[in-house]
């Protein structure tokens, strides 16, 4: 008989809690299971203790007689140490974008960075333009304060 440690979705309509059970593969999701080794209570915070609990020793136990975790349950092991973390998985080929959305974003990429380009040294020659009458102005300023102070 070959099993499987995977979770068996109970509570209420939009409120998810999951048992962490071992189960004959033939069995269904929610169906007959031949132990109860833990919970999993998303709704609770990641931080809170309570979301994942687990039997160690009952797992190990399992694990020991051939059982295989499902890719979730997995990772509540690998956080625990019980086994080793599996590899964090890429997203399928399927889900990459196709051949025009790669050539629109290609060609809005390349649009943006012409008039980046553009538009840094034109940005630069103003500034140090400015920078210049910016200073003529300032030192005329006072100059202009002390005129009007000698006129009146």
């Amino acid at each position: 008989m070959s099993t499987k440690i995977r979770l068996s979705r109970a509570g209420a309509k939009k409120r998810p809690y999951y048992r962490v059970v071992v189960a004959d593969v033939r069995s269904p999701r929610d169906g007959k299971f031949i132990e109860r080794v833990g919970s999993y209570n998303p709704l609770l915070p990641k931080t809170d203790p309570n979301r994942v609990k687990i039997d160690a020793e009952r797992i190990k136990y399992w694990l020991d007689n051939g059982a295989r975790p499902t890719d979730r349950v997995a990772r509540f092991l690998g956080e625990a140490e019980i086994i080793p973390m599996p590899a964090q998985r890429n997203n399928p080929e399927k889900a990459k974008p196709k051949a025009k959305a790669q050539e629109r974003l290609k060609a809005a990429e390349e649009a943006a960075a012409a008039p980046a380009e553009e538009a840094a040294p034109a940005e630069e020659a103003p500034e140090e333009a400015s920078a210049e009458p910016a200073a003529e102005e300032a030192s005329a300023e006072p100059a202009a304060e002390e005129e009007a102070a000698k006129a009146e």
